[in-house]
């Protein structure tokens, strides 16, 4: 568990007690590739190579495990640092990504949304699975999820991201102060298990951005969850790369954004599947 035990004050009905809480932590994880700085981003401790395998793949680094020649976390005072040595052919594929000419995301500012999806389709081929889930499940999944959970219990201050199979059982879940490192850190776990195709289905604790779907379809998952709504963005992007969004509404039932077809019940009439 990864948190920091810190006194504050409580104010309630007039009077002010001391406690200790449990505050999630947070640290900047630098990634290296090739010995060069590539990233930083800040991150829960912990599952630091996984995150970086996570990081690399749904980044568009690489393809599968085998492009990874070594990739290590650093001990001592860089303990904060992930290395990742790529093969001499996967370097010369994506040696413009390596200088940051083919970075999307950092090359986005100034860019209107068509411009970006545009850019971002150059780069991504549309999820042809065609794998279907039924909604009942799929709802469940996403009501059940705080139980997954045991890092927000404590903190009340991370992001969660689990992932599942064809039928909705659980295969990896990871939690990060940041969404977008939950997801790479689950995604990361079954890449470089060499289990990632059993994945399809993602389930989320945040809202659904462009940047998430971008990763979900890099992992080649048809069908992405999550409590909160999606933005514009992100709903064209899905709709263009064939993915299925999904949310929660209140009290209960779903919402579905794109591609609903793969939310399928056989009780539902059939002139909604194609939906």
């Amino acid at each position: 568990m990864t948190t920091t035990s810190y006194g504050i004050t409580r104010w309630l009905n007039g009077r002010r007690e001391d406690e200790r809480l449990a505050i999630i932590d947070e640290e900047p994880l630098a990634i290296r590739v090739q010995g060069k700085p590539y990233a930083v981003v800040m991150r829960t401790p912990g599952d630091d190579t996984a995150h970086a395998a996570g990081f690399c793949l749904t980044e568009g680094l690489i393809d599968t495990p085998e492009d990874i020649v070594n990739l290590a976390a650093c001990d001592g005072t860089d303990s904060n640092v992930v290395t990742v040595t790529l093969t001499p052919q996967r370097q010369r594929m994506i040696a413009g990504h390596l200088d940051r000419r083919g970075y999307v995301s950092q090359t986005s500012c100034g860019l209107c949304g068509k411009t970006l999806i545009d850019e971002i389709m150059q780069a991504l081929q549309p999820v042809s699975d065609a794998t279907t889930v039924h909604p009942t499940a799929a709802e469940r999944c996403l009501r059940d999820l705080h139980t997954l959970q045991p890092l927000r219990a404590l903190s009340r201050a991370a992001h969660a991201a689990a992932l599942f199979d064809k039928d909705l059982q659980l295969l990896s879940v990871a939690e990060d102060v940041g969404r977008h490192n939950a997801l790479d850190k689950a995604v990361g776990r079954l890449f470089l298990d060499g289990r990632l195709h059993l994945a399809k289905a993602v389930v989320m604790s945040s809202r659904i951005s462009y940047e998430l779907v971008q990763k979900s379809v890099r992992a080649r998952l048809p069908v992405f969850l999550a409590l909160s709504r999606p933005t514009t963005l992100a709903m064209n992007l899905a709709d263009r790369l064939n993915v299925t969004l999904a949310g929660a509404m209140k009290p209960m039932g779903l919402l579905l954004y794109t591609h609903a077809w793969r939310l399928w019940d056989d009780s539902m009439s059939s002139g909604t599947q194609n939906q």
